[in-house]
């Protein structure tokens, strides 16, 4: 029978894919290191080779587990084939240890892809969940913003995007304290009538059923302050988190060359390094430790490919903080009592049919941008 991965008398317990990352498997194990070192409450099932994991796992048979495995997924190869083909690579065995109660969380800063498709189909989808929505936290003057969907659903329905809002929000205020989150839709305009038929519907669904709803988002409002969730398709969504991401990396290197240019601003520069730094630690994807998988039975969070030390503790912290929130088990709460017949989003269209997973024929190209061909299971079963 499993240990009981969740309760208050026992440490959570994070699957961990010590094969994810470009630095991998030092830099995971690494940061396992931090997590012990940092916190109490954090135990890891570490999942990789045997002469990877086994030696960090007798070291602290407290707080440490090893389950050795013989394969790996790269991230040149195609998610969906990759997960039905490699049963015994790191991230289907560290998803499977969630679906047999073993774990509480996975972790892995692999393919985001695979471990998209992995989670949805081995650890499965909450009740009522149509598809899982991968989730990031954009900086703002007055406390962060979740942006969701981030690359998981290319192409969506008005009520996707409603259960979008609603597991972003059970996040915002479950994980960021957000007593009653503000959400808004992601548009060209602030107007209802704007943007294209999806946009302009998913308005009208969003202000019919959604307490909190807050209207339309234009790009130049995403940092202002006034949402708290921002809720988009998946295509979009990558696209809004590439520029943040690239644009902060312009940006920031600009400000290095300007105060470096003369002694005068040099001196300027030393003046303000602190606040410099706290400014470049907000854009930092670190200091988050990765993207949560919003919408599956249970936490998961995928971890940027370049991630360091910092990033991996921090990643496996965030999938144990999911965990001691219930996020996973709210969302489902939330969402069968919003599903049900002659509910708001029952009337929506939802038909409760949530067997069939889709996602893009595409290679991946960014480590927060899944791309996979299409996959057909029943309730998490397949891999």
């Amino acid at each position: 029978m499993p240990v009981d991965t969740k309760s208050d008398t026992h440490k959570t317990v994070i699957a961990v894919d010590v094969l994810g990352g470009d630095a991998a498997p030092a830099v995971v194990l690494a940061g396992v290191q931090r997590v012990l070192a940092q916190s109490d409450d954090t135990s890891m099932i570490l999942v990789g080779p045997a002469e990877v994991v086994e030696p960090l796992a007798t070291e602290y048979p407290q707080r440490l587990r090893a389950v050795a495995t013989t394969e790996s997924i790269g991230m040149d190869e195609h998610p969906a084939e990759a997960v039905k083909a490699k049963k015994d690579s790191s991230i289907v065995v560290g998803c499977r240890l969630v679906r047999q109660g073993e774990a509480a969380g996975f972790f892995s800063a692999g393919s985001t892809g695979a471990c998209m498709v992995a989670a949805t189909l081995i650890i499965g989808r909450a009740k009522g969940v149509s598809r899982p929505a991968v989730t990031t936290i954009l900086p703002a003057p007055t406390g962060p913003a979740v942006l969701l969907d981030c690359g998981a659903n290319a192409d969506v329905r008005p009520e996707m995007l409603l259960q979008f809002a609603q597991m972003g929000a059970i996040y915002a205020r479950d994980l960021l304290g957000v007593a009653k989150p503000r959400v808004g839709l992601l548009n060209i305009g602030s107007e209802a009538s704007k943007g294209s038929a999806l946009a302009v519907e998913a308005h009208a669904l969003l202000h019919s059923s959604l307490p909190g709803f807050a209207g339309n988002v234009e790009g130049t409002r995403l940092f202002s302050g006034d949402y708290d969730v921002i809720v988009t398709d998946g295509f979009t969504g990558n696209v809004v988190l590439k520029t943040v991401e690239g644009t902060a990396s312009v940006l920031f290197r600009q400000i290095k060359t300007v105060f470096g240019a003369s002694l005068k601003t040099r001196l300027a520069a030393a003046l303000i390094q602190g606040d410099l730094r706290a400014l470049k630690d907000d854009f930092n994807p670190e200091k988050v430790g990765g993207a949560p998988l919003l919408g599956c039975k249970g936490a998961v969070v995928i971890g940027h490919g370049s991630s360091g030390v910092a990033g991996i503790a921090n990643g496996i912290e965030a999938t144990a903080a999911l965990v001691r929130a219930k996020v996973a088990e709210k969302i489902a709460a939330s969402l069968t009592v919003a599903t049900t017949p002659g509910s708001t989003a029952a009337a929506a269209g939802h038909n409760g049919d949530d067997s069939f997973v889709s996602f893009k024929d595409t290679k991946e190209s960014s480590p927060l941008c899944p791309a996979t061909k299409a996959v057909s299971t029943k309730d998490g079963g397949g891999a």
